[in-house]
């Protein structure tokens, strides 16, 4: 069996074959895997054109094409146009989907809960909820875990995916008592 964090990170860190299979744009499968994974985030032209390290007009021409097709909402904050999921489009539940799907995030959530032990919640934090791959990854699992299965689990997929894995565990009340705190921080929940 393969370790279950081991598939959520090393699946979002590596080129993305079923995405590229329908989109030719390597800009669009990046801002499709930005924007509908978390579709908290909101990202602007310039930020996105230095993250993926292409030009702006790679990426103006794409965030207009699916703002066109209505997937994207933009709202403009200061001089700066801010870019989103447009989470009320009848298609953004496949769209979120298939961008799941595509990471093997789908084929994890019951493994987790059911491998780790009594988990309720598993958010990913900071970077890499931004969608940025900074090497550090911090995790937050609420509930309470094997903590001999998880410690295996961080090293296995340490080894692998060469990036240091951050693993907060903290009970169901403690979380609720701490809700605020810990979710003021940039976070997307996996599960």
């Amino acid at each position: 069996m393969q370790p279950v964090l081991l598939h959520i990170v090393q699946n979002s860190c590596t080129k993305n074959t079923m995405l590229s299979e329908l989109f030719s744009s390597k800009t669009r499968i990046q801002l499709l895997l930005k924007l509908f994974l978390n579709p908290d985030v909101s990202c602007y032209l310039r930020e996105l054109a230095t993250e993926f390290a292409v030009s702006p007009n790679a990426v103006k021409e794409e965030l207009d094409n699916l703002t066109e097709a209505g997937y994207l909402e933009k709202k403009k904050q200061g001089r700066s146009l801010f870019f989103r999921a447009n989470t009320n489009h009848p298609i953004f539940p496949e769209l979120h989907s298939i961008v799941k799907k595509s990471l093997g995030i789908d084929r994890v959530v019951e493994d987790v809960r059911r491998d780790l032990g009594d988990v309720h919640a598993v958010y990913i934090l900071d970077d890499y909820a931004l969608g940025k791959d900074s090497g550090l990854i911090d995790l937050l699992i609420v509930g309470e875990v094997k903590s001999d299965r998880l410690r295996e689990y961080v090293r296995l997929t340490e080894e692998k995916i060469r990036r240091k894995l951050r693993v907060m565990v903290i009970g169901v009340e403690e979380f609720e008592a701490s809700k605020q705190t810990f979710l003021q921080r940039p976070h997307w929940k996996v599960v």
